[in-house]
């Protein structure tokens, strides 16, 4: 039998193994603590449950390190009826330069029963230069439901000197309360990254973003709190009476974390996972 080298396999087109990756969860109310119902990993997708109070933590770990071309990675949440579900990450997410032509795809699914809350709180997202990701976060909750859900992006970081010319970025988010579609968000970023976000209908130069949802009955009533803790490069609009939106830009990503941890724990009414304070 003739081995081949790794030159033979370039020629004849083999591809580099990919990292994949699923998680799915579902938290129960028990005894009026928010316990596992059901639980599934698989590939490099970990759930870690520090100990909480009332509610059940959950942290995500990618466990490959990061996300590049072609990599998939799927993540599913389910609050139950009358549980109250914690989920971050362990840490920021990377996604590092891809080979031309190929794209790692993140996808995550939270569903939120009758009287149930979920928290969604995923540390920053960091792009590399050279960087291909499609990302969705897909949310269906009942229309007593309670949701706090943000994700963020840094585009390159500042203080390593990183500076983004060449990325392809897609990130889609879709509400939906009662079956109805209440919120639909659109991210679509290609090629000079620093150039577009330079620009003063874009970004004006900051180097990192945030969006944060918070949706429950009466949820608008936050709106003048809000604005007075947000920076000037911060908006926040109550789309209806029950869903408020925000957005942030900041500078840099230590900059973006300082407000945003602010706004999450006013918007949870308690302190962060621990993951953040690491």
């Amino acid at each position: 039998m003739t081995q081949q080298s790794p030159t033979d396999l370039a020629d004849i087109g083999a591809r580099p193994q990919r990292a994949r990756g699923k998680a799915r969860l579902s938290a129960k109310l028990r005894n009026g603590r928010s316990t596992i119902d059901d639980l599934h990993m698989s590939g490099s997708a970990k759930l870690l449950f520090p100990r909480g109070k009332d509610e059940l933590q959950a942290v995500y770990l990618n466990s490959s390190g990061g996300v590049t071309g072609g990599d998939a990675f799927d993540v599913a949440a389910h609050a139950q009826a009358g549980a109250h579900l914690v989920m971050t990450t362990q840490a920021a997410e990377r996604i590092y330069r891809a080979v031309p032509g190929q794209v790692g795809r993140v996808a995550t699914q939270l569903t939120v029963d009758a009287g149930a809350r979920l928290d969604w709180l995923p540390q920053e997202t960091i792009l590399f230069e050279g960087a291909a990701l499609n990302r969705r976060l897909s949310i269906d909750m009942a229309e007593d439901a309670r949701l706090v859900a943000c994700e963020s992006f840094i585009f390159g970081r500042r203080a390593m000197g990183e500076v983004l010319h060449d990325i392809h970025l897609r990130d889609r988010i879709d509400l939906r309360i009662g079956g109805r579609l209440v919120f639909a968000d659109r991210l679509r970023l290609d090629g000079d990254a620093a150039q577009i976000l330079s620009q003063p209908a874009t970004a004006n130069g900051a180097g990192a973003m945030a969006t944060v949802l918070r949706a429950a009955p009466g949820a608008s009533g936050c709106v003048e709190r809000l604005r007075e803790m947000l920076p000037q490069t911060a908006g926040v609009s109550a789309l209806t009476p029950d869903l408020v939106a925000i957005r942030m830009v900041s500078v840099d990503g230590f900059a973006l974390r300082g407000h945003l941890a602010s706004v999450l724990r006013y918007l949870c009414g308690a302190e962060l996972p621990r993951p953040w304070m690491i």
